[in-house]
Parts: structure tokens; sequence; C-alpha cells
């Protein structure tokens, strides 16, 4: 694993976290396609067919799957963290990428769960700029390949 500033506690919470997909954003919705499979759960290094079916229906190859909420995992309470989460929706709509709402879960408990975004059709280098943007220590990135890998960005 590469040198982080992340501690490995964090690090196991990121891998234990079920990484939920649970109903469309405002741009996701597509006239006369069949809707999606909702909601459904994204594992770390595991492929997922119901991101498969997404990337079919939009014709997309790629995604990301991030959050504004407590910066470097830090938490800054429910207000802050959902004005955070408002910012980062509004520029995925300025931007007019398609994306749907979800949260990222740890199974186990000890971390509150976190709205999170995936965003279809979204680089690794776009995932990764947004995670810094809004002050995240990781982010996930799906390839054609719909595996969900872990970015770590510092």
């Amino acid at each position: 694993m590469p040198a982080t500033a992340v501690d490995s506690a964090t690090l196991l919470a990121y891998r234990q976290t079920a990484y939920r997909v649970q109903a469309p954003g405002r741009h996701a919705v597509v006239p006369a396609a069949p809707p999606p499979t909702l909601p459904f759960v994204l594992t770390i290094d595991r492929p997922s067919g119901e991101l498969a079916s997404l990337y079919r229906r939009f014709g997309l190859d790629c995604a990301g799957y991030v959050t504004a909420c407590n910066p470097f995992s830090q938490p800054v309470g429910r207000w802050r963290n959902a004005l955070r989460q408002r910012r980062l929706e509004n520029e995925l709509i300025r931007r007019g990428l398609v994306y749907f709402h979800g949260c990222g879960e740890h199974i186990s408990g000890p971390w509150p769960a976190e709205p999170s975004f995936l965003v279809l059709g979204l680089s690794r280098e776009e995932a990764a700029e947004l995670g810094r943007r809004y002050r995240q220590n990781a982010v996930l990135f799906c390839g054609p390949d719909t595996v969900p890998q872990l970015i770590l960005l510092r």
C-alpha cells in the first residue's frame, strides 16, 4: 500500500464501508429508459452488475463516488456537512453531470453514515480533484470493469 497520511484504522474503515447508491439526482432521468436497479451497494475491489447497467443506460464507462462530508475524516456536524454536500451537488448540477445520491455506511457502526454521490462519467483524475477540493482523504473510482478502487488523496 502506498505511503499515506491516513491512519490504518481509517483506511480499514473505508474498506469496510458499504457505498450505497440510492436515488437519481437531478440529471439522472433519461426518457424512455428502464429505471435503474436502485438501491444497490458498491464494495471496494468487487465488480458491480448494477453499475454496469448504469454505464450502458447512460453510455458511459467510468464513475466516481465522492462526498464533501467530514473533511479529512474529522466530524464537523450535520449542519456543516449538509452545507458542504449542497455545494458539491450544486457543482455537479452546474457541470451537467449525471449523479445519484448515496450514503457511505460503515458496516460495524462507529462511523456515522455520510451522504455521498455516485457521479457517472467522472474520470479518475476528476474524482480525485473533487475529493481534494472538498478536503477528503480518499474517493472511489470505478473504471470500465465496474470495480470500485479506493483512491488515496493524502
